[in-house]
């Protein structure tokens, strides 16, 4: 029952994104993100400004396809590239007001469901709900790394 509940959220948050993914632009001058490149820039929000290098790593890729494709997002104006006050040669990637415009509205439905989460249930059940998902992102998922928490709006 547990997996299955689980399951049917994670999936339609996951379907949330591919239809947004997928939207036609109204803008003609936007330069609408092919799904890789999507996941490319899901990765480097969820890492919090990573370096190129950083990046790489938590997608498996070898550091010049990675530059390779973060090149492509920031000719189509979705990253800037920010150079480190600690170590010169090193930059910093994040995405651009661009993004968060055209792609950060995947981030809406996230508020929604919450709100509904917390009209829903009494605060009690909230504030455990909310400790069950941080013990579970901090203790029990050690595999994978996320930055600093960020929320894209």
């Amino acid at each position: 029952m547990l997996e299955n509940s689980f399951s049917k959220v994670y999936t339609k948050f996951k379907m949330d994104l591919y239809s947004k993914v997928f939207k036609e632009f109204k803008d003609k001058d936007v330069e609408p993100l092919s799904a890789m490149e999507v996941i490319s820039m899901e990765i480097i929000v969820a890492l919090g400004n990573p370096t190129i290098n950083e990046f790489a790593t938590a997608a498996k890729l070898s550091p010049p396809n990675a530059a390779y494709k973060v090149n492509k997002l920031i000719q189509k104006g979705y990253i800037n590239k920010i150079q480190s006050t600690e170590d010169k040669r090193e930059y910093h990637i994040e995405a651009t007001e661009e993004y968060k415009k055209n792609y950060g509205v995947i981030y809406d439905y996230i508020a929604v469901v919450l709100g509904r989460v917390q009209e829903t249930f009494s605060p009690d059940d909230v504030k455990k709900l909310d400790e069950i998902l941080e013990t579970t992102a901090d203790e029990l998922m050690p595999e994978v790394e996320i930055g600093e928490e960020k929320k894209i709006k």
